[in-house]
């Protein structure tokens, strides 16, 4: 049985120097900052990652600089949701040859799909992925959903380890938990990290959280004790992440930007990368830069 990765796995963001280069420098500083933060996992190319903005060509460099860099010592995901099927499939090839372990798929976007779309497109990927797969529930972006029905058979299907959510919906995510067999080849993980603490406590496997980036240890120790059934340290914990939200990503998000944004402008911040964002999405204004500089400067640790 191929055991599936759990606890935290940061959606990498991409540096970019422009919108067509990647930050290579950069890339190997923020591999180094993430894996030196005990992080269980990488994911690649997924929203934070900008995926659905880069060139092809990006895509690939990206996922084969990351496999040299990593050099096996975590696993790496990469996402390879897109509009062509046989894009997907393409890119999944490439993530196989260069070393990555698991392959992350949300609905195909752009045309309005049904369930019967959905599911034989999935159906079809996996049985043709060199990797295994982890399902991506992404509504608000892919205008599709996974419905529990197709869940509890889909989780079914050899190849497929497991399911990420981001649908922001606890009731869902409590209903899918219900549905999957839970162990060592199967992992439920959370999107938002505004619900890492209350997804675990309901018996999730941990989460894919954007600010892991910036202090992936903060993400790692909420998971830690939540896992020992220390839920009032928990609780502090889940107040940094609450307090890295409000000031990184803002009080009330806009859109996508609003979040990669500060991701990338606290990282440039710290040294890490660059903060580049490619088109169409936008860079930190010079006022929000002001309150992200001033709150990492009063930072005081993960613990």
């Amino acid at each position: 049985m191929t055991e599936s990765v759990k606890g935290i796995i940061p959606p990498m963001v991409t540096p970019l120097l422009d919108d067509d280069t990647l930050d290579t420098a950069g890339l190997e500083r923020l591999v180094e900052h993430l894996i030196g933060g005990k992080v269980d996992g990488l994911f690649l190319l997924g929203t934070t990652g900008e995926g659905p903005s880069l060139q092809y060509t990006l895509k690939e460099e990206l996922v084969r600089r990351t496999c040299e860099l990593v050099q096996g010592r975590v696993p790496v995901l990469v996402g390879v949701t897109d509009s062509s099927y046989r894009e997907s499939v393409n890119m999944a090839e490439k993530a196989a040859r260069y070393g990555a372990q698991g392959l992350v798929m949300a609905p195909p976007f752009y045309f309005q799909i049904d369930q019967e779309e959905l599911h034989n497109h999935v159906d079809a990927f996996t049985d043709e992925s060199p990797l295994p797969v982890y399902l991506y529930n992404m509504p608000s972006l892919t205008k599709a959903a996974f419905s529990l029905e197709m869940v509890a058979g889909l989780v079914e299907k050899p190849g497929i380890v497991g399911f990420k959510d981001s649908s922001a919906n606890l009731t869902y995510f409590n209903k899918v938990r219900r549905l999957v067999k839970q162990g060592p080849g199967f992992s439920l993980l959370v999107g938002p990290e505004e619900l890492l603490m209350e997804t675990m406590i309901m018996g999730g496997d941990g989460g894919i959280p954007g600010g892991a980036n910036i202090f992936p240890e903060l993400y790692v120790s909420l998971h830690e004790e939540i896992r020992s059934g220390s839920v009032e340290n928990g609780l502090r914990l889940h107040g940094r992440i609450m307090d890295l939200g409000s000031h990184v990503f803002g009080d009330t998000l806009h859109g996508s930007s609003d979040v990669i944004n500060g991701i990338k402008c606290a990282l440039h911040i710290l040294g890490i990368c660059s903060g580049h964002l490619a088109k169409p999405l936008k860079q930190a204004s010079p006022e929000k830069a002001k309150k992200i500089r001033s709150y990492l400067e009063n930072y005081t640790g993960s613990r």
